[in-house]
C-alpha cells in the first residue's frame, strides 16, 4: 500500500478548499485509499495556520469538520513520531520537519505544493510531489477508490 504524508499546505488547502484536489487526496486518506502519516509539528502547523485572524476572517470553517481532520491525524498509526533529524535541507526550518516526518514514517510520498520542497524531487529515498501528481499516482493504483 502507498504510504505519504501530506504537507501542511495540502491539509489546510483540503479544508479550505472542499473541492480541490487537496481535499480529493484527504478524503483518500480517510477511506484508507493510501496510509497517510502525520507528525505533531504537522497538526500543530495546520491547527495554527487555520486559527489565524485573516483565515478566520475570509472562511467559514467547521470546527467539527477541523476536530475530525485532527482526531485522524492524531490517531495510530496516522501520527508518528520524528526520528530522523533533518537540518538546513529546506528553505525553512518548518519545512525540514516536513522531510524530518516523511524519513521518520518511511513513506514513498511527500504531497506538497511547497515549490521549494518540489525542487527537490527527492531527499532520503522519499519521492516529493505535488497533489496532482499524486492523485494520478493513486488513480493508477486503485482507479476503482476515486
Amino acid at each position: 500500500m502507498i504510504r505519504a504524508v501530506l504537507d501542511t499546505n495540502i491539509l489546510v488547502s483540503a479544508i479550505l478548499v472542499p473541492s480541490g484536489i487537496p481535499a480529493r487526496i484527504l478524503v483518500a486518506a480517510f477511506a484508507g485509499a493510501f496510509l497517510c502519516f502525520a507528525s505533531e509539528a504537522i497538526v500543530g502547523e495546520v491547527l495554527v495556520t487555520l486559527g489565524r485572524a485573516r483565515v478566520l476572517r475570509k472562511c467559514q470553517l467547521d470546527p467539527a469538520h477541523i476536530s475530525q481532520i485532527r482526531e485522524f491525524l492524531e490517531s495510530r498509526p496516522v501520527l508518528v513520531p520524528i526520528t530522523a533529524e533533518v537540518r538546513g535541507v529546506a528553505s525553512h526550518p518548518e519545512d525540514d520537519l516536513i522531510l524530518a516526518t516523511a524519513v521518520s514514517a518511511r513513506v514513498d510520498y511527500l504531497v506538497t505544493g511547497d515549490r521549494q520542497l518540489l525542487a527537490l524531487q527527492q531527499f532520503e529515498g522519499v519521492q516529493i510531489v505535488s497533489p496532482r501528481d499524486f492523485l494520478a499516482i493513486l488513480d493508477a493504483s486503485t482507479p476503482e477508490t476515486h
